[in-house]
């Protein structure tokens, strides 16, 4: 049997602790590394027309690795959380904007993800639509367009913590 003195035992144990501490720093920042280099997380999307934040959309992974996202909050104060989207032509013509998938199918292609639709609830019209991350994963800049890529428009998303 090993004998350790009072003082060994402790450094002993305030070694294992920091070892410890380090693992679950070290998987933390693992984990938030991982998650800058996807999209998946939650977004706040900017109003094209003032500038001003309007909602946080939610980007998840399918189980077959596509992405999806919902509005999960409106941030504009001026907007009903019961608003719908009166001007959409598919299934989702008078649901309520908040909790909508607005984003479907999106496929990772090298390093950006794209084969995608976006809606835009202001117009009710259905896009195709891409999206590459940039500023090490901070800022998603979301592409809708008709046809091809060049006939669109860009928006840039920031990353909610």
């Amino acid at each position: 049997m090993i004998r350790m003195t009072q003082r060994a035992r402790s450094v002993a144990l305030n070694t294992i602790r920091h070892a410890a501490l380090a693992g679950v720093l070290l998987t933390g920042a693992m984990t938030a590394m991982a998650q800058t280099d996807t999209p998946v997380g939650v977004w706040q999307t900017i109003d094209d027309h003032t500038g001003q934040p309007k909602a946080l959309v939610q980007i998840t992974q399918d189980g077959d690795g596509t992405l999806s996202g919902k509005v999960i909050k409106g941030l504009n104060p001026a907007d009903s959380p019961d608003r719908r989207c009166t001007e959409c032509t598919d299934s989702r013509k008078n649901q309520l904007i908040l909790g909508m998938t607005i984003i479907n199918d999106l496929k990772k292609d090298g390093d950006k993800w794209d084969g995608g639709h976006i809606l835009d609830p202001e117009n009710g019209k259905v896009y195709k639509c891409n999206m590459h991350l940039e500023d090490g994963g901070q800022k998603l800049v979301v592409r809708g367009y008709i046809g091809v890529s060049l006939l669109g428009r860009s928006q840039t998303w920031i990353r909610q913590q």
